[in-house]
């Protein structure tokens, strides 16, 4: 069996910044199928491509591009990176968050939140306590993001759980002006 691998340092991910924190990232000494490389950790979130590459990319081969150019992958879709009711933004940006950003697992189709004209910081997923723990806007903006009527809204808050739902929330920070933001989404 070999040695563990030294854990390096993290590269730094602009719209993720604590991927680890997040669970995006886990602590492994898995071998990188990009760079064959078991560097102490390896990305465990969606991975958009034609050949299964779940748990088997690092995090550097995602920050250099590597992942990308070698397989074609992408760690968000595209289309969820703002639009509707939330900012469009540049191309580049989109690029940013779907080809070299940690992207996150979800109950559904994921979505970054975007503000300022840019994507905003993924925090992290949370339960109604962790959401509470941000404040009574963002509970309201969740709550009305999420198009659950009045009535139902006690309950569905109370179904929060960051990690066995059946409802998360998803939380943001604009990078810009500090706005929190997101949504929530069920099994």
């Amino acid at each position: 069996m070999p040695a563990p691998a030294e854990f390096e340092t993290l590269p730094w991910f602009l719209y993720h910044p604590d991927p680890v924190g997040t669970g995006s990232v886990v602590r492994r000494d898995t071998p990188c199928k990009v760079c064959g490389k078991a560097r102490g950790y390896i990305y465990v979130g969606p991975v958009y491509g034609r050949e299964d590459l779940d748990e088997a990319i690092c995090p550097w081969c995602i920050a250099d591009g590597s992942a990308r150019k070698q397989f074609g992958v992408e760690f968000m879709d595209r289309q969820s990176i703002g639009g509707g009711n939330w900012d469009t933004v540049p191309p580049a940006v989109v690029d940013s968050i779907a080809w070299h950003t940690p992207g996150f697992a979800g109950w559904q189709q994921e979505r970054w939140f975007t503000h300022c004209n840019d994507a905003a910081l993924f925090l992290g997923p949370a339960g109604r306590a962790e959401l509470e723990s941000y404040g009574a806007d963002l509970v309201r903006d969740i709550l009305q993001e999420s198009g659950v009527a009045e009535a139902d809204q006690e309950f569905y808050l109370s179904s929060m759980d960051k990690d066995r739902g059946p409802v998360t929330a998803y939380v943001f920070r604009c990078r810009h002006c500090g706005r929190l933001g997101g949504y929530s989404d069920c099994h």
